[in-house]
């Protein structure tokens, strides 16, 4: 019988640990295809490449290389007549990122980006994340069972109008070994900007401060993470929000011409 087929990206790098270890565990019950970009690709968010040719490579079999974004490298793997898969893969799965993705994070995260690019293309996808102390075959092997439960949850809602589900693994060091679904919570950041001059005088810029906290509300990512507890995130791809949905009508009223 014919395995499901894995889609493995990242934002770090195709050279990254994070992904090699995944590659190594998840090929043991997938056969799996590395698209990942050239160089770390951190807080690249939902970037496409559209002012420049996209150039790729294939550094070892099955590990494919591209010098653009993680979005970039999963769209290039699902489009056109590019060399990298030999049919439409069964999941998407990104990571392991050396690093959190929380609350807010996963708008910033190139991880979670090519993860949703995948679930854009109605192919489950699952973005992976864990602390830089974390072991990672414990964090792949997880992510495993959960990438085969997405398989064949998609395998048994075939044929219906269902949108492929985006979900979001964090793992902590040290971790209990649960894994609990949560909601996303809030990282608080010491937001930051450095001003320094170049030997010219010129300014240039640091983003970001060295220290971040996390929300305690119940039920979050957050608070499951300082909790010792793997958080398991769904996400949407629809981002409207219903109970302002109102507000956007009277505002749309007013900013109307009207109508004599």
């Amino acid at each position: 019988m014919t395995r499901p087929l894995l889609l493995l990206s990242n934002d770090d790098g195709f050279f990254a640990k994070g992904i090699r270890a995944a590659r190594e565990v998840l090929s043991l019950a997938f056969d799996v295809v590395v698209v990942a970009p050239a160089s770390e690709q951190s807080a690249s968010s939902h970037a496409l490449t559209l002012a420049r040719p996209l150039r790729a490579f294939e550094a070892e079999p099955g590990i494919f290389a591209v010098d653009g974004t993680p979005a970039d490298c999963v769209y290039l793997a699902l489009h056109g007549e590019t060399p990298f898969l030999p049919r439409r893969p069964d999941v998407v799965v990104s990571g392991i990122n050396r690093g959190l993705n929380l609350g807010q994070d996963v708008f910033y995260s190139g991880t979670v980006a090519a993860a949703r690019e995948g679930a854009l293309r109605n192919i489950p996808a699952l973005a992976v994340s864990a602390h830089h102390e974390a072991g990672l075959p414990e964090v792949a092997a997880v992510a495993s069972k959960i990438a085969m439960e997405l398989v064949q949850h998609a395998q048994s809602h075939k044929g219906g109008n269902h949108r492929a589900p985006l979900l979001s693994l964090n793992v902590p060091r040290p971790w209990t070994g649960e894994v609990r679904a949560a909601k996303l919570g809030a990282r608080i950041y010491e937001e930051v900007i450095v001003e320094r001059k170049d030997p010219r005088g010129r300014s240039y810029y640091w983003i970001g401060g060295p220290s971040v906290s996390n929300s305690q509300e119940e039920g979050t990512d957050t608070a499951v993470f300082d909790q010792g507890v793997a958080s398991l995130t769904s996400l949407i791809l629809d981002l409207t929000h219903g109970h302002d949905h109102g507000l956007a009508a009277r505002l749309a009223e007013h900013a109307s011409p009207q109508q004599k």
